[in-house]
């Protein structure tokens, strides 16, 4: 015999389930901690200083 399952219950399960999913990605899409921040933001000036000294004058 199949067992009886409360359809209401699934879809809530499944709802907290996606919610779930939807949380942890994005955890890792925004969440960096204010040291990786400030890192990847020093990180980027650096960067742009580098490419504008070693540009050539016209």
């Amino acid at each position: 015999m199949a067992e009886i399952v409360n359809l209401r219950h699934a879809r809530k399960a499944k709802a907290r389930d996606d919610k779930a999913k939807q949380a942890d990605a994005n955890r890792a899409k925004f969440g960096r901690t204010k040291a990786e921040r400030t890192k990847a933001e020093k990180e980027s000036g650096r960067l742009s200083r580098d490419v504008d000294g070693a540009k050539l004058d016209d």
